[in-house]
């Protein structure tokens, strides 16, 4: 059974460079699961970017939707699986899923529920939304409610966790990163 590694930040923290460097130094077959949608340019070049970055150091599933599915389908002999990001993977519920917020829920359950039992050891990126002003608008105070409901479930099943602030990162819980 795999362990689980949390790491968690605001925008621009270095939250997925340190996530890839756990993956790198710890692991040989390795998978990548990337969540955004290129629904723009910028968005294009930023996902470009990140490809870059990985290389072809791991297998890259690209899904913005199905996350459970992909936990429950992952290639055999994969060691880890990064997953980047599950706030922006919430995001894309709440659009999909625009009529109710009950499908939004069973998703997030049925993530939390493979991660009773991962087959492989997972590093998941998540945002923390909770620090800045509460948003004027329902759907935006929907949105942040899960992501702190999603965050303090991953966390709890996590062996390790990690908030990243200017790069650094700042362990919650576990051992301290190496190197």
């Amino acid at each position: 059974m795999g362990k689980i590694t949390l790491i968690t930040g605001g925008a621009r923290s270095g939250k997925s460079a340190f996530a890839l460097s756990l993956a790198l130094q710890n692991y040989s077959k390795r998978a990548f699961v990337a969540t955004a949608v290129p629904f723009d340019q910028e968005m294009k070049e930023r996902i470009s970017r990140h490809r870059e970055e990985r290389g072809d150091q791991f297998h890259t599933i690209e899904e913005p939707i199905d996350l459970p599915r992909v936990l429950a389908d992952l290639p055999g002999g994969i060691e880890v699986l990064v997953v980047d990001c599950l706030t922006v993977w919430l995001g894309n519920l709440y659009h999909h899923f625009q009529d109710t917020e009950e499908k939004v829920r069973m998703q997030v359950e049925a993530f939390l529920d493979h991660l009773d039992h991962p087959v492989c050891d997972l590093v998941l990126v998540t945002n923390e939304v909770g620090w800045g002003i509460v948003p004027e608008n329902p759907l935006a105070r929907a949105f942040r409610d899960m992501a702190g409901y999603l965050n303090r479930r991953v966390a709890r099943k996590a062996a390790a966790a990690y908030l990243l602030c200017c790069g650094l990162p700042l362990t919650l819980k576990g051992e301290p990163p190496r190197g």
